[in-house]
């Protein structure tokens, strides 16, 4: 089969490679979308520790197909279902897996990450991830291409419920890329009055406001707080949401933030600089309360199917370019220079 293997910094070769051999008690899904994320960039720019030659792995992690085969001893599900794909998996007995979040395991594993996932023609699905249902069959009418951007939605989503967006929020999101926009469509979909999208990128907003047209371009610089203080007439921000891995704007978040607002830390920031200086004045006498995510729930996963499947939030317009595997490296390239949104990869 064809995969992009990453082999070490900056080098991801398409090869053929052997299609995996699968347990008695796992699956082998047939990917027939995948997208490039962020985090397939760093590992692809930074390289990814313990992969070298010697030890190569298959990147992508969001990523949908249909279940092609079944170990012997593999029940409930069939040949042929179209499934989306959760790609945490935790060791399944731990407090945190039996709570519900066994993203957050400390064993927890990674199709894409720790193992081999969607840039192939085919995954194998291990035993822990098929018992704890990270394989989740696709709602009618549901393409495979909304199927694998459910998994960044359902990060969105796991925001959302942790800092809460209510009818009537105005609500600042910090970064135009398509986990920004994101961020803004399900703002709307909550029923946020007023949603703002900033980033010094222009073309990246416009893309924003083209995708729906109730979201309002609010230009980074040094005059963005007087701005959002005359647009709001002094009220600024019910919810801030840093979308960006830049440590720049989570020191400005607060300053944004009105009375009793809301910020959410969502994008992470790298290795040994995620150390930011801030004002917690900002925070103790604006009453602020502040939050974080990463990853989301099996839960959260599922519910976001319903929400993608229903349209409800139509994702399909963040896709705006779609390669077989072999271009993936012109979809990194994209990804690096912030052209386009979601770049899709096929086969």
């Amino acid at each position: 089969m064809k995969a992009a293997v990453l082999t070490g910094k900056q080098s991801l070769q398409i090869r053929d490679v052997p299609v995996p051999a699968i347990g008695d008690h796992e699956v082998l899904v047939k990917v027939e979308s995948a997208f490039v994320c962020g985090t397939d960039v760093r590992f692809y720019s930074n390289g990814k520790t313990g992969v070298d030659e010697e030890h190569p792995i298959i990147l992508g992690h969001e990523f949908a197909g249909t279940i092609y085969r079944m170990g012997p001893d593999f029940t409930g599900y069939s040949e042929g279902t179209p499934v989306a794909v959760a790609p945490n998996y935790g060791c399944g007995i731990c407090d945190l897996c039996i709570s519900g979040h066994s993203e957050m395991c400390r064993d927890s594993e990674a199709l894409g990450v720790t193992q081999n996932g969607g840039f192939a023609q085919y995954v194998r699905i291990p035993e822990a991830a098929v018992r704890q249902g990270n394989l989740s069959v696709m709602p009618e009418g549901m393409t495979f291409a909304e199927a694998a951007l459910t998994e960044p939605f359902s990060c969105v989503y796991n925001a959302y419920e942790k800092i809460g967006i209510y009818p009537g929020d105005t609500v600042l999101v910090i970064g135009s890329g398509p986990i920004g926009i994101m961020h803004c469509l399900m703002a709307l979909s909550a029923g946020a009055s007023r949603v703002f999208i900033s980033d010094i990128s222009e073309q990246r907003m416009d893309l924003a406001v083209s995708i729906d047209s109730r979201i309002e371009k609010l230009s980074a610089g040094d005059d963005q707080l007087d701005t959002l203080t005359e647009l709001t007439k002094g009220k600024l921000a019910d919810l801030v949401i840093t979308a960006a891995s830049i440590a720049k704007i989570q020191e400005q978040a607060f300053a944004l933030a009105g009375i009793n607002a809301r910020v959410m830390f969502f994008g992470g920031l790298p290795s040994g600089k995620s150390q930011v200086q801030l004002d917690t004045n900002e925070i103790h006498y604006k009453q602020l309360t502040v939050a974080g995510t990463t990853r989301q729930s099996l839960r959260q996963y599922r519910r976001c199917l319903d929400i993608i499947s229903s349209r409800r939030v139509d994702l399909r317009p963040l896709i705006t370019s779609k390669s077989p595997v072999e271009g993936i490296g012109k979809a990194i390239e994209q990804v690096q220079s912030s052209r386009g949104l979601k770049q899709q990869i096929t086969w």
